[in-house]
């Protein structure tokens, strides 16, 4: 919604579960929806990473920080895909070089999936090293955990130059002669 000049957006802090959890009010009937025509704006990129992008990033030395935000067991090779999407794996284990793994559930409460409080969350990316001092490039599977991250970092935080590569492990996982680790 960003990239195409939405401003005015809202997310619910701790989504559908915590929304079942207070028993909050649901309904099955259909919404009744002012119809009106919505143009988008000219594409604002600059917040995405580009896979050549991210191959400079792990093929240069450079100062961008890296985020891997998938589990331990993806980031490390063991996992292709998550087990619920075996279809959706890449063709190679592992990570982008110089990437470090700082899962994207990390920056919620685990009882109830809201955010982390900002100070709570200042540290946990301070701990694998991300700063706000420069740019951070984070990436996933297929780009949805690594927005949840994108959106911490530009919104609760917020981090002043933050790109998602949301082709992610995907699409960087099976470029041939790309570099791995693991």
């Amino acid at each position: 919604m960003r990239i195409y000049g939405r401003r005015k957006l809202s997310l619910m802090n701790g989504g559908r579960t915590k929304w079942l959890a207070k028993d909050r009010a649901r309904t099955a009937e259909l919404p009744s929806i002012d119809r009106h025509v919505y143009r988008a704006s000219e594409a604002d990129t600059s917040i995405r990473a580009t896979r050549d992008y991210v191959v400079d990033l792990a093929t240069t030395a450079n100062s961008v920080g890296l985020v891997d935000v998938r589990s331990r067991e993806e980031f490390d090779g063991a996992l292709l895909a998550v087990p619920d999407l075996p279809q959706e794996g890449s063709q190679r284990g592992g990570h982008i070089p110089n990437a470090v793994n700082i899962t994207w559930s990390s920056a919620i409460n685990q009882a109830d999936g809201t955010f982390k409080a900002v100070d709570d969350l200042k540290e946990v990316y301070r701990r694998g090293g991300i700063t706000a001092d420069g740019e951070v490039v984070m990436y996933c599977r297929i780009g949805e955990r690594s927005a949840h991250t994108w959106f911490v970092l530009t919104e609760l935080l917020p981090y002043p130059k933050v790109r998602n590569y949301d082709s992610s492990w995907t699409e960087y996982g099976s470029i041939i002669g790309a570099p791995i680790e693991k």
